[in-house]
């Protein structure tokens, strides 16, 4: 006799199930967009075009990687960051933070420098590259420092394509063990009809 399935759980895991591969699928469309925008990074610092400096993320996503300026009005804090040099040296990065011409803050990364050990730099324009933060990479660097290795959009790692794999493994884990509960309550059915069947044979 073919036994039905559960109608209530069934119903749940299988929307659980489908709420996950759809999941799935946005990631994998994300990846792509990703990729596109990875692939626009990459060709941002052949344009010799500049930039207008953004003051947020949002306004910054799609001009990262070209070239800008700012005017630091005002230092506001210096500090030293692990950094590479443009000749690879690895070394620390002279920061400052800056409140800028015309209103707002960010950071600068001035130059690189073998020791923590920054200059007393006071502000004034800088050139350079638009990285993620946003901040600005100045090329050339300030206050006698050395140049630090351009930013890379190499370095944004592109997670979605293994999310999509995590939500697809999570729907197919769902599944397999809804199946094994539901074959072991089949089981235990069974083994509770043959008992009774024994009992009343025995009767």
């Amino acid at each position: 006799m073919i036994r039905r399935l559960p109608i209530i759980p069934t119903i749940i895991v299988a929307l659980a199930a489908a709420i996950m591969v759809g999941l799935g699928i946005w990631q994998l469309g994300r990846a792509d967009e990703k990729e596109a925008m990875l692939a626009r990074y990459a060709r941002a610092g052949d344009s010799p075009e500049r930039v207008v400096f953004p003051l947020t993320e949002e306004q910054a996503e799609q001009d990262l990687y070209r070239r800008s300026s700012v005017i630091c009005d005002r230092v506001l804090d210096r500090r030293a960051t692990a950094g590479t040099s443009a000749q690879g040296a690895k070394g620390w990065a002279q920061i400052a933070r800056c409140t800028l011409n015309g209103g707002g803050e960010t950071e600068v990364a001035l130059g690189w420098t073998r020791a923590p050990g920054g200059p007393q730099w006071t502000g004034g324009a800088v050139d350079g590259i638009l990285a993620p933060g946003p901040r600005l990479i100045a090329d050339p660097p300030r206050a006698g420092l050395i140049a630090l290795a351009p930013p890379d959009p190499a370095d944004l790692p592109n997670n979605h394509l293994a999310y999509a794999g995590q939500w697809f493994f999570f729907a197919l884990t769902a599944l397999v063990i809804y199946c094994f509960a539901v074959l072991r309550r089949r089981r235990d059915e069974l083994a509770s009809e043959d008992n009774a069947a024994d009992s009343e044979q025995n009767e």
